[in-house]
Formats: structure tokens, C-alpha cells, sequence
């Protein structure tokens, strides 16, 4: 036997208090705080997932999206045929007379092909060439009254720069001035002259009346009348002097005012203005006489009628001898139409499409077009749904455009048109087998529209409103429209109650919409 001594001491529990948390606040969390914080945790999980039943909710009505497989044929394939006729694209070009007159001559016949300002038509021109030569006289008259305004400036101009009238006039002023000035400087001389002749005459006179005796009487009234005549002379010499003033102020006025006049020109100013204002005027005459000159002859050219285009004459509307009211807008819109034109290269059909096809059209389809004047197939394709239907026939119009139309098709012309399935362009070329595909439809009062495109209202699989944009397409039968994008097969449509929605308010769902979603079939 093995002499190894056990330690049960070993196996002993230690039982001593720790120095961590106390043994009473363990128990504490353990027995309240744990289970209390997972009883919370589960509540608000609780919460959270039946919150939104609380929240208000719409009640609306749904629909689901109306869903009709057909065969997807290939490119190509006959979908239906219609009847139609060719006519101008887009219209029609009428070639009216721009003045009126009476028709002369015509200058082409129906299918002839004229080219763009060919003379198609010719007008009586007699009053026309007659108001031309008028006008042309008026603009000769208004010409020469131009050039007389023009001399009558020239000769107002040179009058400013060369006011050689107004100095004369200061040189004579200055002239007179002088003169009076000598006068008055001579006075004194003259004064002294005439009293030198008074007193000769006085001695005179008295000699000869102390000899009165031994001369005879008239030598004495002689003698008396020369004295009388020396002392009027010395009179008048001694008043001279205040009029000489006078006259000399009154010279030296003017000499002022004739210099102020030669400084500041005032009339021929205003003549020369004058002048300017004549020549705008003659101008303007000569102007509005040369705009009716131009009036005239362009009405005159206006009585011979020019196609407006390269084309083909589709009918003669007037006739040589018939009166046309060109530009005339009291009258009815066609009273100056002359004759009728097409381009022979734009071409279309009107065809009459059955109403139950129409769903099958759509733009830039193609189409094959038959007429008896051609013996190939003619192309097309359509250019857009009129809104022409003819209650009787139960059709619509469809215009379909004619690819490189030949030579021998004109307007008016029969055709049978055979409409094809358009090419699709998610599908490759290679694929030409008939497969099953979906059409969707909704009822057209439930595509709504805003700023972004169109949309309907769906219940998403959280019972929430929410918007789907869409593509549409064709119309269908019984107020249906096609859906290209934008929708699922598995979508409920809100047939009623989307009038206060909004994106992801809660709705809740009464049922179906009895009136709405009947299926289409196609």
C-alpha cells in the first residue's frame, strides 16, 4: 500500500465575504432589474409591430390590374387592312393672288410640274403699269423739290459763315460816323468863316448906305441881302453843332446794334434751321414718293401669279375672264386662289381604320399601301390617329406617311392600306417564333397626372399608399388603357377613396370595386 497521505482540506468551500459587490445587491439586480428590463424590451418590440394599427387609416376600395395574354407576333405580320385615299402632306398649297385684278391668261394645266417663281398665272396690267408711271412722275417732282430745300440750305450756310451784308451795313454805319465827325470838327472853322463873311457884309452895307446918294437903291438892298444872308449863315453854322451830336449818337447806336448782330447772327441761324428743316421735309416727301413708286411696281408685279414652291399643280381653281380679291380680308379666304399645288415627294393616305383595329395602331407602325397606278408595293408609315371617326362607317382616320411616293401616285388616287406589326426593340432580330406575352390594363379615370409624369395609386404589401409612375400605351376596350411600365400583375389599384392620400398613408382595405377592373378581352 501506497503511504500517501489525502488533504481533504483541499476540497474545503471558502466561505469568506469578498471585497466586490455585496452579495445582497447581486441578489437585487438578478431578481428585479434583469427581468424588469426584458419584460420592457419585449413590450416595445410588442409596440413597434402593432403600432400601426393604432395609427388613423383610409378606407378605400381596390382593384387589381386587368391582365390578357395574346400571341406576340413577329415584325411583319399582317395585323389588318383598310381602305384610304392619297392626298398632299399636310395639305394642299394654294397660290392666290396677291392684287386684285381679272385673270388675263393661265399658264399651266393640271399635272404639270412648275418650279419655284414660275409664272403660273397673268392679271390685266394695264391700271397697274399706269400707277407706276404716276408714281414715277410724283418721285421726279419730289426729287427737285428736294434739290431747291438743298440750295436754299447751301445758301443759308454760306450766309452764316459769310455775313458779308451785315458788314456793308457796319461800314456805312462807320462811314456816317466819320463824315459827322469831320463836320463836327470843321464846325469851328465854318463858324469863323461866316462871321468873317457877316462882318465884311455889315461893312459893306454900311458904306454904301453912307454913299445911298451917288449909288443907286438896289446896290444898297443888294449889299442888305448879302448881310442878311452871311449873318443866317453864321446862325445856322452856330446851331449845327447839337444836330451834328445827335446824328453822330444815333450812327454809333446802330454801329452797336449792327455788331451785335454780326456777333450773334440770330436771322441767318434761324434761316439755316429753316433750311434743314425744308430739306427733312422735301425729304420725306421724296421718300414717301419713292415707297409708293416701289408700291406700284410691286403691284404691278404682283399681277403676274408665281408658284411659291417646287411642285405639281393639283387643280385650276380660277379661270382666264374671273375676278380675284387678292389680299382683299373683307372677302372669304379663298376669293384670290388661283390655283392648287403639291409637292409630289410628300404624299399621304387617309385611310379609314375600323374602330375595333384602331387599338392596334400606333405611330411610326409600317405599312404597306396598294393602288391601282402602281405596280409594286408602296412603304409608310403612320404619322398620328386623326380625330375624324365617321359615325356611320363606325371608322377612324389614320394619316399614314408614303415613303419615296413614285412618280405615277397623285392625290386623289384609291389605295388599300395593310397594316404591319411594328418591329420591337427588346426583342432580337433572330427572334421570329410566336410567343404568349401580358398586357396589362387599367381603367383610364385611375391614371392620374402631376408635374413628374402619370401615376396611380397602389396598397403596398405594408397597407400603405403609395404612388406608381407609369408609361402608358394604347387604348383598350371599355375605358381601359394599357400599361407599358411601371405596374405588376400582383398590384392592387385604389379604385376610390385617393382623394386625401398622400405617399405612405395607412389605408385600409373594404374590398373590391364593383364598378371598375371588368376584364378586357383582346
Amino acid at each position: 500500500m501506497s503511504n500517501t497521505t489525502l488533504d481533504l482540506s483541499q476540497l474545503a468551500l471558502d466561505r469568506s465575504p469578498r471585497t466586490g459587490r455585496p452579495a445582497g445587491q447581486r441578489r437585487w439586480w438578478s431578481r428585479y432589474v434583469l427581468p424588469i428590463g426584458i419584460l420592457c424590451g419585449f413590450a416595445a418590440l410588442l409596440g413597434t409591430a402593432a403600432g400601426r394599427r393604432w395609427l388613423p387609416q383610409q378606407s378605400v376600395t381596390v382593384i387589381p390590374v386587368t391582365v390578357v395574354r395574346a400571341a406576340a407576333q413577329s415584325a411583319g405580320t399582317v395585323l389588318f387592312q383598310a381602305p384610304g385615299w392619297i392626298e398632299p402632306r399636310p395639305t394642299a398649297i394654294s397660290v392666290a393672288a396677291l392684287a386684285p385684278g381679272v385673270i388675263e391668261e393661265l399658264l399651266v394645266v393640271e399635272g404639270q410640274y412648275v418650279k419655284k417663281h414660275e409664272p403660273v398665272a397673268r392679271l390685266i396690267a394695264i391700271d397697274a403699269e399706269l400707277q407706276v408711271e404716276q408714281a414715277k412722275i410724283a418721285w421726279t417732282i419730289r426729287e427737285g423739290e428736294l434739290s431747291g430745300a438743298q440750295a436754299e440750305y447751301d445758301a443759308a450756310k454760306l450766309r452764316l459763315e459769310n455775313p458779308v451784308h451785315l458788314q456793308v451795313q457796319l461800314a456805312d454805319s462807320q462811314s456816317a460816323i466819320a463824315k459827322v465827325h469831320t463836320e463836327v470838327a470843321n464846325l469851328p472853322y465854318l463858324i469863323e468863316s461866316a462871321a468873317a463873311n457877316l462882318k465884311f457884309a455889315l461893312s459893306d452895307l454900311q458904306g454904301k448906305q453912307s454913299a445911298q446918294g451917288a449909288i443907286s437903291g438896289r446896290i444898297v438892298e443888294r449889299s442888305a441881302s448879302e448881310y442878311a444872308v452871311a449873318q443866317a449863315r453864321l446862325e445856322e453854322l452856330q446851331n449845327r453843332q447839337p444836330f451834328l451830336q445827335r446824328e453822330s449818337d444815333a450812327l454809333q447806336g446802330k454801329v452797336e446794334v449792327l455788331q451785335k448782330q454780326l456777333e450773334l447772327l440770330v436771322d441767318e441761324h434761324r434761316q439755316l434751321r429753316a433750311a434743314e428743316i425744308k430739306i427733312q421735309a422735301a425729304s420725306a416727301l421724296r421718300d414717301e414718293a419713292k415707297l409708293q413708286l416701289r408700291q406700284a411696281e410691286l403691284t404691278l408685279d404682283r399681277n403676274t401669279i408665281r408658284a411659291p414652291m417646287d411642285g405639281r399643280v393639283l387643280r385650276l381653281v380660277a379661270m382666264p375672264g374671273s375676278h380675284v380679291m387678292g389680299m382683299d380680308t373683307t372677302n372669304r379666304l379663298d376669293g384670290g386662289a388661283v390655283i392648287e399645288m403639291y409637292d409630289p415627294q410628300r404624299l399621304q393616305v387617309r385611310a379609314d381604320v375600323r374602330l375595333e383595329d384602331v387599338p392596334m395602331v400606333t405611330r411610326g407602325q409600317p405599312v404597306e399601301i396598294v393602288t391601282a397606278s402602281s405596280a409594286g408595293v408602296l412603304s409608310g408609315r403612320v404619322l398620328q390617329l386623326t380625330s375624324a371617326a365617321n359615325s356611320q362607317k363606325n371608322t377612324l382616320q389614320v394619316k399614314i406617311e408614303l415613303i419615296n411616293p413614285p412618280p405615277t401616285v397623285s392625290p386623289e388616287m384609291l389605295v388599300t392600306t395593310t397594316f404591319l406589326v411594328p418591329p420591337i426593340l427588346e426583342n432580337s432580330p433572330a427572334e421570329a417564333a410566336t410567343t404568349e406575352s401580358e398586357r396589362m390594363f387599367v381603367p383610364r379615370q385611375l391614371v392620374l397626372a402631376d408635374e413628374a409624369g402619370e401615376f396611380v395609386w397602389i396598397v403596398d404589401a405594408n397597407e400603405l399608399a403609395a404612388q406608381a409612375r407609369v408609361e402608358i400605351g394604347n387604348p383598350g376596350d371599355r375605358g381601359l388603357v394599357e400599361i407599358k411600365r411601371g405596374l405588376h400583375v400582383t398590384d392592387k389599384l385604389i379604385a376610390s377613396g385617393a382623394g386625401e392620400l398622400r405617399p405612405g398613408s395607412r389605408v385600409k382595405v373594404t374590398g373590391d370595386d364593383p364598378t371598375l377592373g371588368i376584364e378586357s378581352s383582346q
